[in-house]
């Protein structure tokens, strides 16, 4: 079968994802990328990989994520999208050159449009569309947000033949065709060997936006040796020691350290818990990582704080329950890519049948 797999470009956290699922679908099945910027840096070198657009979260000059800017500046792009213009119709023609029998999207808009249009069968793979498809323990003042944030996703992603949803936490699908998986894990984070070391892991998915005044006077005080990921910085600054992004020297730093404080997205969570990590969660001023961040709280295995302003005692307190939060994380800890590839193999089986899908995704409805 060809498939089609379109990553979101946002961040890295889809592309980590993708590149462990990647490897055992290639056995089977003719595969191609599709990714955005991102995403496409961190996989071209490894995959048959092309590049797509990417609608992007705009920060404004605090460092925060600013609607009015992420609405504007993807004003154009997003009008093309939806009313499949120029740009949209370039990317299906690429995509309609590789001719694929079925997409596979995490978090991509694009390919599960050109699906959809072209009458495709369609399998959505990531951990945002949690909030379509399962029952979330939103936080009270998150639960219209989490309504708005879950119908948009469905207006740019669509409803999909099949939905298989990776997350750190537990969460009960809202329907059939459904299906919650565990972590996926990249096989350097597998087979790691955790140790505890004598220094912090700080990492932010847009340091170069993210990481404020605030931030690096918090991490400076803090009193421990910090290695800092995401920002764009080289070298040792007093306690801090800045580094480029490099996946393998990542997971050595994160298996070796003590504590990590970072932004809320599920796939470094799922990593850090995975390998026994407490977490001081910074979620950006979005429902998934409020979500995500809220979970962390809720399994006892980290705290939160403010990725705007930062509290060091914040900081001090996540210190002094280190042992505690990794002692919690024992009962979390799990491996979700055995699942997720065999739920992708029953999806393909049941798509490429012509099953008819048992389940009214395109009425998501019901109590949040």
């Amino acid at each position: 079968m060809r498939i089609a797999y379109g990553v979101m470009g946002y961040g890295r956290g889809h592309a980590m994802r993708t590149s462990a699922v990647l490897p055992a679908l290639m056995q089977r099945h003719n595969v191609k990328v599709f990714a955005g910027r991102d995403a496409y840096q961190a996989l071209h070198e490894r995959f048959p990989c092309e590049t797509l657009p990417v609608i992007g979260y705009q920060y404004d000059d605090q460092g925060r994520l600013s609607a009015p800017l992420t609405m504007a500046r993807n004003a154009g792009l997003t009008a093309d999208l939806l009313a499949a213009g120029p740009q949209t119709r370039a990317v299906w023609r690429r995509l309609a050159a590789f001719a694929p029998d079925l997409v596979i999207s995490d978090s991509e808009t694009w390919t599960h449009r050109f699906a959809r249009h072209h009458g495709i069968p369609r399998i959505s793979f990531d951990h945002v569309g949690i909030m379509a498809f399962c029952h979330c323990d939103f936080a009270p003042e998150d639960r219209w947000r989490g309504m708005r944030d879950a119908l948009g996703y469905r207006l740019f992603m669509g409803d999909p033949d099949r939905v298989l949803v990776s997350s750190f936490y537990p969460a009960r699908p809202r329907m059939p065709g459904v299906e919650v998986v565990g972590p996926i894990l990249r096989d350097a984070v597998r087979n790691a060997r955790p140790e505890r070391g004598n220094y912090l892991l700080a990492y932010l998915n847009k340091g170069e936006h993210q990481y404020t005044t605030a931030l690096d006077t918090a991490l400076r005080a803090c009193g421990e040796k910090v290695i800092v990921y995401g920002v764009p910085r080289h070298g040792q600054e007093g306690n801090l020691h800045f580094k480029l992004p490099a996946n393998e020297g990542f997971v050595a730093d994160l298996a070796g350290c003590k504590g990590v404080i970072s932004t809320a997205g599920n796939q470094l969570l799922s990593e850090a818990v995975f390998l026994g990590k407490p977490v001081l969660t910074m979620p950006e001023d979005v429902v998934e990582q409020r979500l995500n961040a809220r979970a962390v709280v809720n399994m006892g295995v980290g705290a939160q704080t403010s990725l705007t302003g930062p509290a060091l005692n914040d900081i001090g307190r996540f210190l002094e329950r280190l042992d505690t939060y990794a002692a919690n994380t024992a009962p979390h800890r799990r491996d979700g890519l055995p699942e997720a590839e065999a739920a992708l193999a029953r999806f393909i089986r049941a798509l490429r049948a012509g099953r008819p899908q048992p389940t009214l995704l395109s009425r998501v409805t019901g109590a949040y």
